[in-house]
Formats: structure tokens, C-alpha cells, sequence
């Protein structure tokens, strides 16, 4: 592709030529000639194979909407002769990250180091690269694509919070799930043994006719479950800000619940989102799912997904409007334990209150960790 500079000595050229070749000066079709040979010269020089292996790698792929995302350039000379100094654009969710790589000798590398941009929560496409190859007076340029386009998932942000240990029945001596991690009254079913596992859970009879030492599985039927509503329906945000300060909300109530091995069910207006058992593995689903939440002007409002949500342990309604702070009230009876949270700046008249639900108001997350219970 000709430059804009190229392009100018071509107009320049012809410029020259028109005006003093009437006039029977020689020296105009010389000037003019070797203006265009220069301007044809430099395409036909970015049209060389450039002998360039190109690796992008990004670290990490999975990172918190905010914090740092850093994307590594490899690039090696595999060509006969030295590189110049390059110039290399990602694109990032529209975003163009411009990347200078220096000069390369005769097979050696260089990896330059790059910042992506997160503030925007979801799957981002990084690529396709683009290095682009110009010759030395600057005349001509040619965009040559390198390698495939990257997914880095930028999930929301969390804060540490106490999980809301709620249940219909407890142990006199309350509920730790450390210390009963697979559960210790109910027979759940049978599974595969795995190193670890206690030999008294060993179900022998099954063991005997299948040959594979299998194990019972046993779940604590008084195990406190959390059931958290995100409210994804456009009307009741004012932004998008709001949003995702709704969705960070829903992401550290889940990942309190999760990472101390208790139940949780993630419920949105589009439908149940996640139902997790527990554990840290756990924990990195329900950022993964939230990762990619939107907001959507056909969603259902908190009722409908209340319904579905079932009675016992505690629940959880995140929305940006006080609308919804009616529909769990609605629904009260059914848990030992109901939390609204309203995100946003707050609203005139003061903060409406619905007996035997808390409801807590933040305009950043940093409120939520000072004004959740303990």
C-alpha cells in the first residue's frame, strides 16, 4: 500500500512533468520519472517475504475487569538479511494497541511485552496482529497478518465477604464444612474411588460385581444453600457502570458461598445461570458464567426467577432499582435468611425498607464488604 508520503511525491511528480514539460525543460520528465521509479521501487520492496516468525502469548487468559492483562510478542528473524525496526497493531475489542519491535539481526529473537485493556467485562478477541513492513524512505507499506486471534476472558471483580450461613435446621454446635466435605447423613450414590477417599465409604457389594472399588457418596441434607438473583433486565440500571458494579455483587456473594464448600444457585432473568455444590473449583465456574452476563431488554423481573429459586437457606436479589425489594419480600417466608442489594447512587427519599429482608445500598464495591453482615 503507498503511503500518504508516497503518494504525495507521486502527485508531486506529476506535478513537475505537466508544468515544465511544455515549457521544453528536460530536467522536469527527469525529476518526474525518477519521482514515480522511486514510489514503485518502495511498493515492489514490501512485497519481499519479510522471514519473520511471529507468537503472541497472553498471560494471564483469565483475569478480573480492571487488573492487569500483559500479551507477549516473540518475534525471531529467520531471514538471510537484518530487519529493521518494525511496527506491529493488535486489536483488542476495537481498541488498537500499537507495538514497536526493534531491529532484528540474522536469526535472532526479541519478546516485547504490551498492556491490554480490561475494563470491559466478557470474552475479548486479541487479534488478528497486523506487522507492518515499510521501506526505508517511508514511500510504501504492507500489513501482513501473523498467527490466530486469542481469547482473554475478563471476569468480575470480587471482594472477601462472609458467606450467609442460613438453614432450616443446624447442629447445636453449627455447620463447618470442613468438617464434612462430602456430606455425612444422606446417601447420595455410588462413584469411582478416588486416593483419598475413607475405606469405610467403600461400597463392597458394588464393588464385587463391577470389579472397580467404588465408594459411597454421602451429602448433609442440613448443608446451608444460597440462592443469589441477579437482576439483568435493562430498565432497572442506569448505565452500564451500574451494571457492572450489579454483576461484581453477584460474582463475591456466589464466591463466598462456593469457596467455603457450601451450595449456591445463580439465577438471572434469562434463567438459572449455575447450580454449584462447592469448592474452589467451583468458585472459577461462577466467574467464567458471569464473565459473559448482558443485560437484556427481553429479561424476566426477579419474580419469575424467585419462583424457580425454591425455599430454605438464604437468599440474595442484586438490582439496580428498588423495584425489585418487593418481590423478595413476596417471598420471605420461604428462607431463613433474604438480602437485597441495590447498586447506584442513592435515591431520593431515603432507603425503602421491607420487613425481614436487609437491604443494603452501595455505589462501589468497596461499600459492600463494609455493610454486608457478619
Amino acid at each position: 500500500m503507498i503511503t500518504r508520503a508516497g503518494w504525495g511525491l507521486a502527485a508531486a511528480s506529476v506535478l513537475v512533468y505537466a508544468v515544465g514539460a511544455p515549457l521544453g525543460y528536460a530536467q522536469a520528465a527527469v525529476l518526474a520519472v525518477a519521482g514515480l521509479a522511486a514510489v514503485g521501487a518502495s511498493a515492489l520492496w514490501t512485497l519481499r517475504g519479510a522471514g519473520l516468525d511471529v507468537r503472541r502469548e497472553l498471560t494471564p487468559v483469565k483475569v478480573a475487569r480492571g487488573e492487569p492483562a500483559v500479551a507477549l510478542l516473540h518475534v525471531r528473524n529467520t531471514g538471510r538479511r537484518r530487519h529493521a525496526g518494525l511496527v506491529a497493531r493488535d486489536t483488542c475489542r476495537g481498541t488498537s494497541v500499537t507495538v514497536e519491535v526493534p531491529a532484528l539481526a540474522r536469526d535472532t529473537a526479541r519478546t516485547v511485552s504490551y498492556r491490554l485493556p480490561t475494563r470491559r467485562r466478557g470474552e475479548t478477541p486479541v487479534g488478528p496482529l497486523l506487522l507492518d513492513r515499510t521501506d526505508p524512505f517511508g514511500l510504501a507499506r504492507r500489513s501482513i497478518a501473523y498467527g490466530r486471534t486469542d481469547l482473554l476472558l475478563v471476569r468480575p471483580r470480587t471482594v472477601p465477604l462472609a458467606p450467609p450461613h442460613a438453614g432450616r435446621r443446624r447442629h447445636l454446635d453449627g455447620l463447618d464444612s470442613r468438617s464434612a466435605p462430602n456430606g455425612a447423613i444422606s446417601f447420595n450414590g455410588l462413584r469411582d474411588y478416588v486416593i483419598g477417599d475413607d475405606l469405610r465409604h467403600v461400597h463392597w457389594r458394588s464393588t464385587a460385581r463391577t470389579g472397580v472399588l467404588m465408594v459411597k457418596e454421602l451429602t448433609d441434607v442440613n448443608l446451608p444453600s444460597t440462592v443469589t438473583v441477579l437482576d439483568t433486565r435493562y430498565s432497572s440500571y442506569e448505565g452500564d457502570d451500574e451494571f457492572e458494579l450489579a454483576v461484581d455483587v453477584a460474582a463475591s456473594v456466589a464466591c463466598a458461598v462456593t469457596r467455603d464448600r457450601f451450595p449456591v444457585r445463580l439465577l438471572t432473568g434469562a434463567g438459572e445461570l449455575l447450580h454449584a455444590k462447592g469448592g474452589p473449583g467451583e468458585t472459577e465456574e461462577v466467574l467464567d458464567r458471569l464473565a459473559v452476563v448482558e443485560r437484556s431488554e427481553q429479561a424476566d423481573a426477579p419474580l419469575h426467577a424467585l419462583r424457580r429459586a425454591g425455599s430454605g437457606g438464604a437468599l440474595v436479589l442484586v438490582s439496580g432499582s428498588f423495584a425489585g425489594l418487593a418481590d423478595v419480600a413476596a417471598v420471605r417466608r420461604r428462607f431463613d435468611e433474604v438480602l437485597f442489594v441495590r447498586v447506584g447512587e442513592p435515591v431520593e427519599g431515603g432507603r425503602p425498607a421491607a420487613a425481614g429482608v436487609t437491604v443494603i445500598e452501595i455505589s462501589d464495591l468497596a461499600d459492600l464488604a463494609a455493610a454486608w453482615p457478619r
